[in-house]
């Protein structure tokens, strides 16, 4: 097998591709042949030993694929031999071959290909749970996303309409904002990469103005940083902030918004929900392949890069130039 690896703390130009052994799965694994790999901005985080998630060195990054089941470990039943899957893998992706848990391995439908399953699983699957369980968004009210053209940002816009929100996407650029616009968004509203304290009272207007003087229901955060607080102050009363990521910094927050505004703080660990709360994840996963069937989802791939290339995807990842997902392709 082949595999993109970090031997060393670094950026993705510390990344070598090199050949290994086939790994043999043990006790309740699965092998399987990976045809795609999505990327996610952790990835960007655990070669530089800055995720909670420290794998011993070397190994190779990549945390979502999708691909064939090629060999089974002893005791799996939950799949087949030559099954089409996708996994959460945690690491270990960019590479044309990996085990997974057999637990975490979803069979796919035959209509969907193999790159798109690979996009499927971390974002739509953690923006669902932020929305639907942590949020519990209903028809009629206003999300705001931070970060709306990202991964997670843009399966947030899809799963927002289908919930019958009305949606604004808060982003960096027009280019992002036209992305946005075209997943459905209702407004979108760009800020500056640099926000001072004039910059975050006037973002906080801008958001006020558009969601109708009243302030939004649901914030939607993937980007923290001096964004968060601002759009804390624009919650409408007994709104709820989801905190699901902080690419521009961990966010400090007045608790005394929460009391004025009668509001809710709320963090979105959706990978501790799939292994606490199996019963609901499933029931996620069954609704996410249903409004895929349906058209109301599916992954916006802007990027594709072959294994050997793997560096460069996650340069544009961490440089924050992603429109919807990258994926890496493996032959």
């Amino acid at each position: 097998m082949k595999a993109m690896l970090s031997k060393e703390v670094g950026g993705p130009e510390t990344l070598v591709l090199e050949e290994l052994p086939t790994p043999e799965p043990k006790k309740g694994q699965v092998r399987v042949r990976v045809h795609a790999a999505g990327l996610n901005f952790p990835d960007t985080l655990i070669i530089r030993d800055m995720y909670q998630m420290k794998p011993p060195r070397p190994f190779a990054p990549g945390g979502e694929i999708a691909g064939e089941v090629e060999a089974l470990g002893e005791g799996v039943t939950e799949v087949a031999v030559g099954d089409r899957v996708l996994a959460l893998t945690g690491f270990g992706g960019f590479a044309t071959h990996v085990l997974a848990n057999a637990k975490q391995v979803i069979k796919i439908p035959d209509a969907m290909p193999y790159e798109e399953a690979a996009c499927l699983i971390l974002t739509y699957g953690t923006s669902h749970h932020a929305l639907k369980d942590r949020a519990a968004i209903q028809p009629g009210e206003s999300l705001l996303i931070l970060g709306a053209a990202g991964g997670v940002g843009a399966a947030a816009i899809e799963l927002g309409k289908a919930a019958g929100a009305r949606v604004i996407a808060a982003v960096s650029s027009e280019e992002k904002a036209q992305f946005c616009r075209d997943l459905g968004a209702d407004e979108t509203l760009i800020y500056p990469r640099e926000l001072d304290r004039d910059g975050q009272k006037e973002f906080s207007s801008q958001i006020k103005k558009l969601s109708g003087g009243e302030g939004v229901d649901v914030v939607y955060d993937a980007v923290g940083g001096n964004y968060a607080e601002p759009a804390v102050r624009a919650l409408a009363w007994k709104g709820r902030y989801l905190v699901v990521g902080f690419p521009a910094g961990i966010p400090k927050i007045p608790l005394n918004l929460t009391l004025l505004k009668g509001c809710q703080i709320v963090g979105v660990f959706w990978g501790a929900s799939t292994l606490r709360e199996p019963q609901g994840h499933a029931e996620n996963m069954s609704d996410l392949f249903r409004m895929y069937a349906d058209g109301q989802i599916k992954p916006r791939i802007s990027a594709r890069f072959p294994l050997e290339n793997a560096a460069e995807a996650l340069e544009l990842m961490q440089d924050r130039k992603v429109l919807g997902k990258v994926v890496v392709t493996v032959d």
